[in-house]
């Protein structure tokens, strides 16, 4: 892992002073955007958001049915500018979507929920899909959806398994720096911020989390691909079809670069039917769990599930928890059934499947038993 940049360093401060989190955020965003002002915090806008009149602003209303259930809240759209790089052209922006429950805001700010989308999906697709808009209202958190570039990526894929990316540069500095934004203009609760994604949202979650885990409280993994290991596009679909056995244990090495790491909670959660990220990947990965928090690969996990349901509404489910003292450290739920699909989602939009469990609602109730100190 590489050494702590000064942005991240400064990430460790705001978790133990959440009482000036909007200039301590504000000076991360000027070391991370160079077009940010140095001399004080950004002001918030009078309207820090604009509607984004563009294709994939209108593809959540694409995929809505008239019948569909609608979150009463704010939908925000809005795009985060680039700084350019050598060799990409000028005026790259980063857009996303924000949600924000119909209600008032916390007194020490919203909780925020990261969602990344898989492969061949746009963020609106994913949030139609996972509903976790709707999960977000009745739960009380703000939710907010990257939206991976084609021009970084021809099928919008996260890139979790490019080395750079792993060790903190790419898409993870970009996403660390439109969290750290959208948590200065909206008064996020820095001590509840979590990710999760699906797929290769998933694998890019996870190394987030793994390098911002001042920033990132827990981890949700659906359909996730084993970490540290891939490198190219021909090996990420290698890790996905096969694991990466010899790359299990790379946990160690983000353990050796950061002696001080904190616990990172995780759900994972596993198709037993999914054919492209492979259900080896959820047995490698709750290895790599293990060891981030400090437990014992011979750790005896409480078991609890359910069987399915007569109507096919649910799936048959077991779920595994690995605790520390009375802390659930690690959730692993396996999904009998199931394909390369979020549980519980829309079916009319790619990559969700109808029967539950309900993944979204999962992620919720586990994020909700975690915070940073």
């Amino acid at each position: 892992m590489a050494k702590l940049a000064p942005g991240i360093r400064l990430l460790r401060s705001l978790n133990r002073a959440a009482k000036t989190q909007q200039k301590m955020v504000s000076r991360l965003l000027a070391v991370s955007t160079p077009t940010a002002s140095k001399s004080k915090p950004q002001p918030k806008p009078k309207r820090p958001v604009a509607a984004l009149r563009s294709p994939a602003a209108l593809t959540l209303r694409q995929h809505e049915r008239k019948d569909a259930p609608r979150a009463p809240g704010k939908w925000l759209a809005a795009q985060m500018a680039l700084p350019q790089l050598p060799g990409q052209t000028p005026g790259r922006r980063l857009a996303y979507w924000l949600y924000l429950p119909d209600r008032p805001a916390p007194a020490k700010g919203w909780p925020l929920i990261v969602m990344l989308h898989g492969c061949h999906q746009s963020a609106t697709e994913f949030a139609q899909g996972t509903r976790m808009n709707l999960v977000a209202e009745h739960k009380g958190y703000a939710v907010l959806y990257p939206q991976q570039l084609v021009s970084a990526q021809t099928q919008r894929c996260w890139r979790w398994y490019d080395q750079g990316t792993q060790r903190g540069g790419g898409d993870t500095a970009l996403l660390a720096a439109l969290v750290a934004t959208v948590a200065a203009q909206y008064g996020v609760d820095l001590r509840r911020i979590y990710a999760c994604g699906l797929s290769a949202g998933a694998g890019m979650a996870a190394v987030l989390a793994l390098n911002h885990p001042e920033l990132i409280a827990a981890v949700g993994l659906h359909s996730g691909p084993v970490f540290g290991a891939g490198h190219t596009p021909a090996g990420a679909l290698q890790v996905m079809r096969h694991g990466a056995l010899a790359h299990a244990d790379a946990i160690h090495g983000v353990l050796r670069g950061r002696t001080d790491f904190p616990a990172m909670p995780a759900l994972l959660i596993q198709g037993e039917a999914d054919h492209v990220v492979r259900p080896v990947n959820q047995q490698q990965l709750t290895r790599q769990w293990l060891l981030l928090n400090g437990l014992p690969l011979s750790a005896r996990a409480v078991v609890s599930g359910k069987a399915a349901t007569r109507n096919g509404s649910r799936h048959a489910h077991t779920v595994r928890d690995y605790a520390a003292g009375r802390k659930v450290l690690l959730r692993v739920a396996s999904i009998a059934g199931l394909g390369h699909a979020w549980s519980g989602g829309d079916p009319e939009v790619p990559f969700h499947a109808a029967p539950g469990p309900d993944a979204s609602r999962m992620m919720a109730a586990f994020f909700a038993l975690h915070r940073r100190g």
